[in-house]
């Protein structure tokens, strides 16, 4: 039976007409809402909410027949999840089309964990290392650069040296950093 069906036999006082409809599209709008949200008890609630609403424009007479019950019932949802975020302000809330997930398996999205931590934590020993390894010149070139977010202007006003001798000291640390990284892998 046709969306628009339920919708009128619900009107005129079948509830089981109405559970059909929310049989047929729950998962659809709940999976939705739970791929924003990212948490369950919100996420129950907001649906919930979300057919509370869906059922009194039903009601009012709110909603006109276009054919299109799914997406008006989960532009509802997504109204509710944004009201929810505003709300709550837990996150910033990036707006997505409702039929396209693939950005909840991107990386942004996605929490670190301690293996991540330790990795990127020895990394950073590694280069610390590295870096003091390095001829003092090149050590100050890559503290202002990197450290200090100077540009190479800035650089060499600061160090009294041409523009050219500070990218070409930049280039040498570089490419000593990676000669010492070749050393200790091979090591």
């Amino acid at each position: 039976m046709p969306d628009c069906q339920l919708i009128e036999l619900y009107k005129s006082g079948n509830n089981k007409a109405f559970e059909t409809l929310l049989l047929r599209h729950k998962n659809y709008i709940y999976s939705h809402i739970i791929s924003i949200v990212k948490d369950e008890d919100a996420s129950n609630d907001i649906f919930q909410d979300t057919f509370i609403r869906i059922i009194t424009c039903i009601k009012q007479n709110s909603y006109l027949e276009t054919g299109r019950f799914r997406y008006w019932a989960l532009r509802i949802a997504h109204n509710m999840v944004i009201d929810y975020v505003r709300t709550n302000a837990q996150s910033e809330l990036v707006y997505v089309d409702p039929i396209d997930y693939n950005y909840v398996n991107s990386e942004e999205m996605q929490e670190g964990n301690k293996e991540d931590e330790m990795i990127q934590a020895q990394n950073q020993k590694d280069l610390q290392f590295l870096f003091l390894q390095l001829p003092e010149n090149q050590k100050e070139i890559i503290r202002m650069r990197f450290y200090e977010n100077l540009s190479f202007k800035e650089i060499s006003q600061r160090t009294g040296v041409s523009i050219n001798t500070s990218l070409g000291r930049m280039r040498y640390a570089i490419l000593n950093m990676r000669r010492l990284m070749t050393e200790q892998e091979t090591a």
